[in-house]
């Protein structure tokens, strides 16, 4: 019979054993100091949320937006906010992978930046649930918009000019300076887990794969191995069973700005053999003249190249990237969107 999970292993800094056995969570109070909650723009501020209380008269559930192997995800409002709801359920097939995702997604409740869906409140416990042997735990979220990027690259007729391709880019690889500098990777970087708001704006979601770094993670001895995520971004490092490092988000940030440029997707064929390719034989997606036609395109495939290089230690890491596609926009008079 296999060992108790320690829960500790699962939880994010700012939690303790003690807390998260009470039926609720919120992570806008830690260890009993209140803070004050607010959405910024359109949306009101929220009254103060007691840690282990979510307000469930305030929480109607609208619209299903999706659903998946770890869960469902919903349109809502909370205390008259517009919000996404995931609920996550217990996978049959890999209850440990469903646990994680769950409190993976909590690497980020304490942090507050324009390009990262910002959680709201979460909950181990659900009243009056007919599917609450199911149900893992609620994480409230801001609602970020309707339309994710892979929708905009693959499903909608307007044109995805390079203007639009370096103002994402901007966007997301913003949300991924900040993530890095909290030490915390995403590793499921994609276009269907970037979310555009009516403002145009990209912010980076889903992080049930995500993982804090610690220093153990950064000791050659000590193999972090995830097997989540999507093997079409996924760094060659983490295929073969390497440690994960900040630069496995820089690899999947490559393909994300290849598809946006090219609206093609970047690999077809067997799983298996395409993971494979991409660590023996160094395979990755061709540059078709898009890239060839212009000297912003031929820039930006210079971008990619050196983001999804073999070796972690050569790609560049967010702060490098952003500051190139800075200076791109402003060298070819690229505005931004407003």
């Amino acid at each position: 019979m296999p060992s108790p999970i320690p829960i500790n292993r699962f939880l994010p800094k700012g939690f303790s054993s003690t807390v998260t056995l009470r039926p609720c969570s919120s992570p806008y109070q830690l260890r009993g100091k209140e803070q004050r909650f607010s959405f910024t723009g359109r949306y009101k501020a929220l009254p103060h949320l007691s840690w282990c209380t979510v307000f469930w008269d305030e929480l109607n559930l609208l619209d299903l937006l999706g659903s998946g192997g770890f869960g469902s995800v919903y349109k809502g409002t909370y205390y008259g906010n517009i919000v996404a709801v995931k609920k996550v359920k217990k996978s049959t097939k890999n209850k440990l992978a469903s646990r994680h995702s769950f409190w993976a997604e909590l690497n980020v409740a304490n942090l507050r930046h324009d390009n990262i869906v910002k959680v709201v409140a979460a909950t181990t416990s659900v009243p009056e649930d007919p599917e609450k042997e199911d149900n893992l735990g609620t994480i409230i979220m801001e609602y970020a918009g309707d339309i994710s990027l892979h929708h905009r690259i693959y499903n909608c007729t307007k044109t995805l000019e390079v203007g639009n391709c370096l103002q994402f880019s901007k966007d997301i690889v913003s949300g991924l300076s900040f993530l890095h500098s909290h030490n915390i990777v995403h590793l499921d970087l994609k276009p269907a887990n970037v979310l555009i708001s009516d403002q145009g704006q990209c912010k980076i979601g889903d992080f049930g794969c995500s993982h804090k770094l610690t220093k153990d993670d950064l000791t050659p001895n000590v193999q972090v191995r995830h097997l989540a995520g999507t093997y079409t971004h996924r760094a060659p490092e983490l295929l073969k069973g390497c440690n994960a490092t900040l630069k496995a988000d820089i690899y999947s940030f490559a393909i994300t700005l290849w598809q946006m440029m090219t609206r093609d997707q970047p690999f077809s064929g067997d799983r298996q053999c395409v993971m494979y390719a991409v660590v023996a034989y160094n395979r990755r997606p061709t540059f078709s003249a898009t890239f060839k036609d212009s000297s912003m395109g031929q820039k930006i495939e210079q971008i990619i190249g050196h983001c999804w290089r073999a070796e972690p230690n050569e790609r560049p890491n967010a702060d490098q990237i952003l500051e190139t596609l800075i200076y791109l926009q402003a060298q070819h008079g690229v505005p931004e969107i407003e």
